[in-house]
């Protein structure tokens, strides 16, 4: 994957992302970046984003290739595109799987997805149950690498020993606002087993931003301070280059539907941070240093 990956969640509502003609546009840019990383879910845009990336890729004159699909499976949102629906809830099943990944197949135009995520764990489906679904799927060439999202070291391990593939990433929130990674064992395992985490809100959901938020006031500062040292004055740019620091070579998905701003969050690959940098930015998050 590329270290930086565009996430398509919210393509619909974007103006210059919002029709597949306009789509497949911007994935080109994307890829003229060294964004060839996408990725996607079943529920995202109420259903309806996997079919439309579909349609930009056939709209695109190299179709799926030079670039990377990712998509995610499990989560089952109440809504109009899913009237069986009662609640929202979690299904790690074979058969939801399965049904799954067919969907998304049909719906992306392609035989084959790069890699594909449990989206969430789901307390009622046997780890093995889980497991013996991803591997068919990649034996039969549908799939070609698996990986977890939303998960805490225990359920990865759990389904790991029941599966004779590795998890190659766990997709996660992480970011100056949300620490609780750094010290909950997520990316120390994902150092052992040299599977890279993917990184989702890596900018807090936009809520670094917003100057009216007091509690994040210093580490905008922070980061302010650390990107004039290094030639830069856009505090989103630094505090994806803090994350990419990492030696667990984190991954990052990011949302931006305008391409000038994502392309600016982009320079954070070229942000060298020493590392006094680094924990002068932690600091300021956490308050103190331990």
């Amino acid at each position: 994957m590329s270290r930086l990956t565009w996430g398509v969640w919210r393509a619909l509502k974007g103006e210059e992302t919002n029709t597949p003609a306009r789509l497949a546009a911007f994935v080109d840019r994307c890829v003229e970046l060294g964004i060839t990383t996408f990725d996607l879910a079943d529920i995202y845009g109420n259903y309806e984003i996997e079919a439309l990336f579909g349609a930009a890729l056939r709209a695109r004159s190299s179709g799926r290739n030079g670039i990377e699909i990712v998509s995610k499976f499990g989560v089952c949102n109440v809504g109009n595109a899913r009237p069986l629906h009662r609640v929202k809830h979690y299904d790690n099943s074979r058969a939801h799987i399965e049904a799954t990944i067919e969907n998304a197949l049909k719906a992306l135009g392609t035989d084959y997805l790069d890699l594909l995520l449990v989206h969430r764990p789901d307390f009622l489906a046997p780890a093995e149950e889980t497991a013996r679904a991803l591997e068919a799927l990649v034996a039969a060439g549908k799939v070609r690498s698996v990986g977890v999202s939303n998960h805490a070291p225990h359920q990865l391990s759990l389904l790991q020993s029941k599966l004779s593939l590795p998890i190659v990433t766990n997709q996660i929130e992480l970011s100056v606002l949300a620490r609780a990674p750094l010290f909950d064992g997520t990316l120390e395992q994902a150092q052992e087993a040299g599977a890279a985490p993917m990184i989702w809100s890596p900018l807090g959901g936009g809520r670094l931003f917003d100057a009216a938020d007091a509690s994040t006031s210093p580490i905008r500062t922070a980061l302010r301070e650390v990107g004039l040292r290094r030639g830069t004055d856009d505090i989103g740019a630094v505090a994806l280059a803090w994350l990419l620091c990492m030696p667990s070579r984190p991954v990052l998905v990011l949302g931006s539907t305008r391409f000038e701003r994502l392309r600016a969050l982009a320079a954070a690959v070229h942000i060298q941070l020493d590392r006094q940098d680094w924990y002068e930015i932690l600091a300021a998050a956490q308050g103190k240093l331990p």
